[in-house]
This record gives structure tokens, sequence and C-alpha cells, in this order.
């Protein structure tokens, strides 16, 4: 077994915005012109058919992307289908409260808890979302229809994302499932609070690495036995009013373009009549990894047809932006596409987004209830009720306040963002065990932090604070320098001297340097280090997006063009004769 200190090191960071679906436009200014879909008072199918009626054809297909543009001739706002509420409302920029991840809330087994938790995440959504709309504000994570919950079946612990789920039970999943529809929907008899949407339709629990390619055979025993109750319970029963169909394949065919899971059991078998979404990018794995479609235009046909309403894609490429030519090949008619931009223009309605906000009751909820002493109350209340104990022997606990020496171990121990989970929300203030282990113990103790161990590796860690030896002409820190775009072109947008380098940016609405917002940038960080004494370092890297590291001059991580979280490592013997 190896043992080496973990040094952070010399990085070049880029955070590259085109991941990122673009920001909605402003409301514009209501049409002169009165229609009938803008009558409050009539039927609410007569409004639909009112509005899209009124669309042209490629009106109709632009609003079939999760970033809809608006249709200012008609006074109909911008729209971004995409938002996250797991475990409270996520990735907006402005603070709200996070309750414990999906899993933990599982481990209570309590559906009131988790009831009571959904409403006052859909009260803070609804007053979030009026807030950016006062703004004049529509883009990603502002909305009201919200990707959430995760009911697929953690049945192999090596998932990652299985901490989005709430485990492996079916009919407990089906429980806090519909629990979470109905606190999110609300019970009003003509608006929907917010909307849930139950993911990801079927047969979808891991491997990360292959769900673009996968093809899932299983028995129709496993499929009705085991992937899809819980989606029957939140479909049929709890009335969700959405549905995202997953990247894999299922018996051959992406399901998103499924007859199995798609035509006969979502639309005929269950009736479903909400709207579905695909995962993003989903669209595109048609025609380039499943390679069941030949091409984009047939792609996108297939999946309208089987009942995909929306295509949501993380870049620029959108399948659906081939349906014009689908329409011209006769792949699909132009009063197909209307069955879904119909379904998505009825759950618009729905949410009151036409209608004056005094008839709307969700709409006047005050931005105070957000991080409201109520819902942190419960947040830790839940918290507390997803722990699992361990036996206490020899009375070990409560710890003595009069201890000399305390030591904490652990990779996550003072770890924030490990805190939240994923799909998380960001509070006003982060505790980590760490932090709080030193605010309880008596000020006589010392208490000592070692990372101990990586992750996912054999390798011991003793720790190693450089922050003291790391300089940048004389200047203690790091020397950074920010640039617009990502390829650390042009003047630098700023440059300054950094103590250390830990960033977590939670929203592009953040910025990185004055005028320079968290996107489409990228950074350039440099220091020397002067080591103490001979010792092999481990020079570790963590980040989102793409990033390299130079060790003199010579290029030792290369993960620029990465997607996603990664954290890569370097190991070298440093020596005090050599900075």
């Amino acid at each position: 077994m190896k043992f080496v200190k973990p040094l952070l090191g010399l990085l070049l960071l880029a955070a590259t915005g085109a991941q990122r679906p673009p920001a909605g436009r402003p409301t514009p200014p209501k049409s002169a012109e009165q229609f009938p879909f803008q009558n409050p008072d009539l039927a609410l199918d007569q409004r639909v058919n009112d509005l899209v009626g009124r669309l042209t054809l490629p009106e109709k297909v632009s609003q079939m992307l999760n970033a809809s543009p608006a249709i200012d001739r008609l006074g109909i706002p911008a729209y971004n289908w995409w938002n996250e509420a797991l475990h409270g409302v996520a990735r907006t920029s402005m603070k709200t409260t996070v309750f414990p991840q999906a899993i933990g809330m599982a481990a209570t087994f309590d559906k009131d808890a988790m009831l009571t938790m959904a409403t006052m995440t859909s009260d803070e959504a609804r007053a979030v979302h009026q807030e950016y709309v006062r703004r004049g504000e529509r883009g990603i994570y502002q909305g009201l229809t919200f990707w959430t919950p995760n009911i697929n079946i953690f049945r192999d612990p090596r998932w990652g994302r299985g901490q989005e789920t709430y485990g492996e039970d079916p009919y407990l999943t089906g429980q806090l499932g519909s629990a979470l529809v109905k606190g999110f929907q609300g019970d009003d008899p003509k608006y929907l609070k917010i909307t849930a949407c139950a993911k990801h339709f079927a047969v979808h629990s891991g491997p990360e690495s292959s769900r673009h390619v996968y093809n899932a055979q299983i028995s129709d025993y496993d499929l009705w036995d085991t992937y899809l109750p819980a989606f029957r319970d939140l479909i049929v029963d709890a009335k969700v009013a959405g549905v995202m169909c997953a990247y894999n394949a299922y018996a051959g065919q992406p399901c998103c373009g499924s007859d199995i899971l798609m035509t006969n059991i979502l639309y005929k078998k269950w009736d479903f009549k909400g709207y579905v979404t695909s995962d993003c990018d989903g669209i595109n794995d048609f025609w380039q990894n499943h390679k069941t479609d030949s091409d984009a235009a047939t792609a996108a046909a297939n999946a309208v047809l089987h009942g995909t309403d929306i295509e949501c894609a993380t870049g620029k490429l959108f399948t659906y932006n081939s349906l014009l030519e689908s329409v011209q090949k006769k792949l699909i008619s132009e009063q197909q596409l209307d069955t879904s931009v119909k379904r998505l223009y009825k759950i618009r309605f729905q949410l009151g987004m036409f209608d004056p906000v005094e008839r709307v009751k969700y709409a006047r909820i005050p931005l105070s209830v957000v991080e409201s002493a109520p819902h942190q109350a419960h947040a830790l209340k839940m918290a507390r009720e997803s722990v699992v104990l361990l036996k206490n022997e020899n009375n070990t606990l409560p710890l003595r306040k009069s201890l000399k020496k305390l030591v904490v171990m652990g990779p996550n121990a003072d770890n924030e963002s490990v805190q939240l989970g994923n799909y998380n929300g960001f509070p006003t203030d982060i505790v980590t065990p760490l932090e709080g282990i030193r605010a309880k113990v008596g000020k006589e103790t010392e208490v000592v932090y070692m990372q101990g161990v990586d992750y996912a590796s054999n390798t011991v860690y003793e720790p190693l604070d450089i922050n003291k030896n790391l300089a940048y002409q004389g200047q203690p820190g790091f020397r950074a320098e920010y640039f617009k775009g990502t390829n650390l072109e042009g003047p630098a947008v700023a440059t300054r001297q950094e103590a250390g380098l830990d960033r977590y940016l939670a929203n592009v609405k953040m910025e990185v340097a004055p005028g320079l917002p968290a996107e489409n940038f990228s950074a350039r960080y440099q220091a020397t280090f002067t080591p103490e004494k001979t010792e092999e370092l481990a020079l570790q890297i963590s980040g989102d997006d793409g990033y390299r590291l130079f060790v003199d001059d010579k290029l030792v991580i290369d993960a620029w063009q990465g997607r996603g979280f990664s954290t890569n490592q370097h190991v070298l013997t440093v020596t005090p004769a050599k900075s």
C-alpha cells in the first residue's frame, strides 16, 4: 500500500457554457390583440386549441425544445422546461432549503414527512419562479416544471446515481414518489402548483458509462414486478404531470421510441395524459449511438410518433430541429406534431402561466417562505430520521469535553459539496462534520483532521497544508487570470492573487470575476511550490468541464475536453533543492 501526500495542483480550468441551454428572454410585451386563448374563463381544451392553431410549423417545432423561445406576436413568453428539485429547489441563483438527499429521505420510511417536504419545496419553487418573472428572467432552473423524482430501482450499489433514488424496493419507491407528486402538484381543481416528472422510464439503473448505447433485456416478470410498479403508482394513481424517457434501449428500441414502453404501456394501458420529455441528448442517441434510425429527421419523427413531446439537449445539437425536414419528407404530419404541442401547452395553462396572478393562488406565495424557519426545521427532522445508528459500545458517546485531542478522518469530513448530494440547491449556511465537531467539543480539545484515504483507491493519504509553500513572484498564493471564452485567448478580463483553488459555482448567474459570469470562460492559475523535504506528493484535481495541469511547463494531466465531473491525479517526487 502506498502512502503519499495530497497536493492540490496548479491547473487551467474552463467552464464551458456550451453545455448549458440558453437562458430564456424576458417576458415580451403583451400582444395588443386579444385572442381567445388569453381568456381564463374559457375551457382548457378550447384555449389550447386556439393557441396551437395560431402557430406556424416552425413555431410549433420551436416549442418542442426544452428551451422554448418567446413568440412575440402572440404575447407568449419564453419558457425552459428544465428545472430540478430532487430534495429542494435546485440550481437556482437564490439560496433555498436543502433537504436530505433522496436516498436519505427514503431511509426515513415516512411518506407523510415526504409529503411535507414536497409541499415546502413547491412553496419555495413557486416563490422563486415568481421572483424571476418579476425580474424578467425565464431561463433554465427558473420555471415550474421539475424533472424529479428519480424512481429507478437501485439494485447495484456501484451505480453512483443511486443516491438520487429511493432504494431497491419498488413498493417504497412508489409510496414516496407518489407523496412527492402530491406535494408538488397541489390540490387545486384548476391549477397545478408545480409539476413533477417520473424518471427515467424505464429499466434504467446504470452503469452510467454505457447508458447511451445499452439495450436492456429482462424477463417480463422482472419488468412488471421490479421496474414498472413505481411508475404505475405515480402515473395511474398519483397523476404525475410529466414522464422522462430513458437513454438506454429496451428490447431493441430506444426507450423514447419504444413500442412496448411508450405506445402500449404508457399511453394505451395507463392512459397517460401528461407530457413526456427525453433525457438530455437522448434523441441524438437514436441515430448516433443506438443506430436504430438513419438520420436526425427519421429519429425526430420516430420519437414524436411514440409520444416524446420535448427534446432536451445540453448543447447546440437538437435533433428536433429536423422535424421540419421530417414533415417535408412525410415521415410525420403537422397534425401529429400538434398532439405534442397541445400536451405541452395544456401543462402551461394548468400552471396558470397565461392567467392573471390574482386568479392563481399559488402565484401569490411570498418569497419569505424560502429558507424559512419551518422549512429548515423539517429538513433537520428528516436528516435526523434518516441516520442509521450504530451501537454505542463502551459508552464512547457522548465524547468527553475533557478530551485533549480528537482526530477526524475521511475524505468527506470537510467537504461542503458532498453535504448537498446532487441535483441540489445551495443553502445560506453549510456545516461540515468537521466544523460541527469543532463547534461542539471543549475549548481545550485539539481537533486534528486527516483525509486518510481517497474515495475509491488503496492509497492512504497523509494531510499536507501547502498554502505556506505556494507563491507567485514572491506573493503568497496563486496568480489567477480569467478570460472570456473557453480557450484562454485574448487579454485577461481579470488578474489577481488568490490564496487557493476551491471554486464551487452554483449557477451561471454567479461571477468568477467582475463582469465575467460563470459561463463560457477559462482561467489560468500559476504558482511556484517550494518543498520543505524530499517526499512523494499526489497532485490531485477535481473539477467540472475541462482542465489541464502543467508541472515545470510539462503537461501531466489533460482533461480539457472532459464533460462532467472528474478527478485526476499525478504523483511526483519533490526535493527542497528544486521548486
